[in-house]
């Protein structure tokens, strides 16, 4: 029969008859006697609270919204009085709700004073159920898990009666007689509200919503774990690239994954994923930043789907979506920098026994889906110390969120828990930096969606809010980073930018450097800094400067470093010093005028770098006059430079002494000492002094002094110095001498020395000419000098 209701009954006061229970502020009530169906669930208690904002009757606890209730919500009534009673179904009938067919049984009615004394009626009639509200209540709001289902609007103060019957399954509610899928089976709701399956769906296939089973799957990867599509873990612990898709029978295509690491050498990400179409041999790359490239080219993509090669490419702010699609099959990847969704539609009958790769056979280990391609070196397991600033229990507590409200809406589609191994797995060993706290959510949240043909986006609503994370975005959205940095977010701001990857940054950090040792090239000097360590350090390496504040740095968009030089041509404000055994060309970089800033309130750069001119070492070597030339080698750091001494018999000094030259006495002699690699803008060399003995060693006697502090011996008549200190060479002669009394050989010993030009004037002062005594002290005295000899044999 079809379900009545009952005539109303006057009311004196909150009363519903006499004896019906008056009670002030909220309260319990025990309605097991008569309970209520709710959309489809039965409720044997009704919790009354009222607030400033609402009066609320809910079945699972009291009014409060992020615990996303079955709530009935009226306007807040004046005075926090109510009453409540129990009618039988032998009630007056005042009219029927035609969509209602089971028996009344009988109802509870609750009294409460709104504005006026109104009644709400919950009408038993089994496994459907109605709803009288009486007078002008206004609008309600009918909750179920917190979502608002209807919205019930009386003004007529006859009052008016709802249907508050459907069916619910799997978190959701359905209304009678609509059809509907879930994970394994077909159902619909039928006349009487109950849930009715039509079909059940095999392995790995969906219900299509019209008594079809399709084969539907999913496959989640995510930080370094792949879920598939049994919902199966695989963590990936090193850097390779691993098979997680393959139907040649089918699409032809198969889908790659690329896995680096971040921060910790220990702990790898999802960094890219490859589609690769079998038939043209072509990839199609989904990379970092949105980026998404045909073979080398970088394609530009919006929301309007493109087709390259058979597939279908998208960009829009949540990421990019590839799909490819033969008969009645479809794969669809899509991946927003930190996640790729892999779903699989089909006629399951046409496809192998099982879907290859990570993604579609549990039974496939690692190693099995470890591409060939993978990068030389990407197997090699680092270790990692602990991280201290990871709190194991808070992270779990957090995964944990998933076996909770509101995610319990998609327990019955997918279970969560190779999302918490994942979630948990991770986050105690890599910091919640990144968005990386919600990334896990996010993806049971979309996996949820995607294993559902029917699903509900207003099921899961308000989840974020609840667990502190943002709408969906793709992390990094066209920010490009070089091959061995990625997208981060700074930790001062939130904002993004390229930091290194942590294999590639550990010499340098290890270090407690930010770049590359100084490289001394030929008459300059440069250092190359990380661009991707300054940018970790907060630094915008465009601010910083050399000490000539005209001189920045240039970025190689390929390396990612930034080089500072100076040369030659320009110092760039370099300083020269020097020591007892080098010259010293120092500059530094800073931030821009940091020098003169008296307080600072952002992080200081200040980087010294410098090259140097080591003096030549002391060197003797005895040579007859047939072979008069001493060639000495000279290295310091990457500057080289070749010094050597050699005799010529004429002033143009183009015929050297040779074998076979014979230098007779009082013939005159004109000795060269000149450098190569040096740069003359930069340095000069000064022959300090010159003396001739009769053997080998230097400080035997008789000695002759040729020169001395750089100037010719004033009473030798036939000896004349020329281009001492002016360049990378200087010469002097003399006519040729033999000692008293002896018919030996005569040694020839030179001390020379570099002199930095920069400021100075490196040629030696000589009174009286070239032949005069010096008149002061040389500049470069207290510096160690070159030895340099050469002998002659009568």
């Amino acid at each position: 029969m079809l379900c009545l209701l009952r005539c109303l009954c006057a009311l004196i006061g909150l009363a519903v008859s006499s004896g019906a229970p008056v009670i002030n502020g909220s309260s319990v009530l025990n309605i097991s006697s008569m309970p209520i169906t709710y959309y489809g669930k039965k409720y044997e208690q009704v919790y009354v609270s009222f607030t400033n904002d609402h009066t609320t009757f809910c079945f699972d606890g009291y009014y409060d919204p992020p615990t996303r209730q079955d709530c009935i919500v009226a306007a807040p009534a004046a005075v926090t009085l109510f009453a409540y009673q129990f009618i039988p179904a032998t009630s007056t009938v005042l009219k029927a709700i035609p969509s209602i067919t089971s028996a009344f049984v009988g109802e509870v009615v609750i009294s409460v004073k709104l504005d006026t004394v109104h009644r709400f009626e919950f009408l038993n009639c089994g496994t459907e159920a109605g709803l009288f509200l009486d007078g002008p209540v206004g609008l309600v709001d009918l909750l179920v898990n917190g979502i608002t289902v209807d919205t019930l609007k009386v003004n007529s103060t006859e009052g008016a009666v709802f249907d508050i019957s459907g069916c619910r399954h799997s978190g959701f509610v359905y209304k009678r007689g609509q059809v509907f899928a879930d994970r394994d089976s077909c159902s619909f709701c039928n006349d009487s509200a109950v849930v009715v399956i039509t079909r059940k769906c095999g392995n790995m296939e969906r219900c299509q919503g019209n008594g079809i089973c399709m084969l539907d799957t999913s496959c989640t990867v995510t930080g370094p774990n792949i879920i598939d599509v049994n919902n199966n873990v695989h963590i990936v612990k090193d850097r390779c690239a691993y098979s997680l898709l393959s139907t040649p029978s089918v699409l032809d295509f198969h889908v790659l994954a690329n896995f680096r690491e971040r921060r910790h050498k220990d702990v790898s990400f999802l960094d890219s994923v490859t589609l690769r179409l079998g038939g043209s041999g072509v990839d199609i790359h989904l990379e970092q930043g949105g980026r998404v490239r045909l073979d080398d080219t970088v394609l530009s993509l919006d929301s309007l789907a493109q087709t390259f090669h058979g597939v279908e490419l998208s960009k829009d702010p949540t990421g990019v979506t590839a799909t490819r699609s033969v008969s009645n099959h479809t794969i669809s990847v899509f991946f927003d920098g930190n996640t790729a969704q892999i779903i699989f539609k089909g006629d399951g009958a046409a496809v192998d026994a099982s879907l290859d790769g990570l993604c579609g056979n549990s039974r496939m280990s690692l190693s099995d889906a470890l591409l060939e391609e993978s990068a030389s070196g990407c197997a090699v397991l680092h270790s990692g110390a602990a991280d201290s600033t990871i709190n194991c229990s808070m992270v779990t507590e957090r995964c944990n969120l998933l076996k909770e409200v509101p995610f319990t809406v998609c327990h019955n589609l997918i279970g969560p828990e190779p999302y918490i191994i994942a979630c948990v797995e991770t986050l105690c060993r890599y910091p919640a930096v990144d968005a990386l706290n919600c990334q896990f959510l996010e993806a049971y949240a979309a996996a949820c969606s995607l294993n559902s043909s029917t699903y509900r986006t207003d099921a899961l609503e308000g989840w974020r809010s609840q667990a502190g994370c943002s709408p969906p975005q793709a992390f990094c959205q066209d920010r490009i980073c070089g091959g061995h940095e990625f997208c981060a977010e700074k930790t001062d701001g939130g904002e993004i930018g390229c930091f290194c990857r942590a294999i590639f940054a550990s010499p340098y950090t290890s270090a407690g450097t930010l770049g590359d040792p100084t490289v001394c090239g030929p008459n300059s000097a440069s250092v190359s800094l990380l661009g991707c360590l300054l940018e970790e350090e907060g630094i915008d390496y465009s601010s910083l400067r050399l000490k000539d504040q005209t001189c920045t740095g240039h970025m190689d968009e390929l390396t990612g470093k930034v080089t500072f030089r100076f040369n030659s041509s320009n110092s760039c404000g370099t300083e020269v010093t020097a020591n007892n055994s080098q010259i010293i060309y120092k500059n530094t970089i800073a931030t821009q005028n940091s020098s003169s800033d008296v307080i600072i309130h952002r992080e200081q750069v200040y980087i010294d770098f410098s090259c140097v001119y080591t003096q030549p070492e002391i060197k003797s070597e005895a040579l007859t006059v047939l072979d008069s030339s001493v060639i000495q080698h000279v290295m310091s750091g990457s500057w080289n430079y070749t010094l050597s001494m050699k005799a010529y018999t004429d002033a143009g000094r183009t015929r050297a002494v040779q074998l076979g030259t014979h230098v007779k006495l009082d013939q005159k002699i004109w000795v060269e000492l000149k450098t190569d690699g040096l740069e003359g803008s930069l340095v000069a060399v000064v022959t300090d002094s010159c003396w001739a003995t009769s053997e080998a060693s230097p400080a035997r006697n008789p000695r002759y002094d040729l020169i001395t502090n750089g100037c010719g011996n004033p009473n030798d008549k036939t000896l004349k110095v020329e281009g001492n200190g002016l360049g990378t060479s200087n010469h002097f002669s003399f006519n040729m001498f033999q000692f008293s009394r002896t018919s030996g050989d005569v040694y020839l010993h030179c001390k020379v020395k570099l002199c930095p030009k920069l400021n100075q004037d490196c040629s030696p002062s000589c009174s009286g000419g070239v032949r005069g005594r010096r008149s002061s002290r040389p500049k470069y005295e207290d510096e160690a000098t070159a030895f340099i000899t050469m002998a002659w044999t009568n």
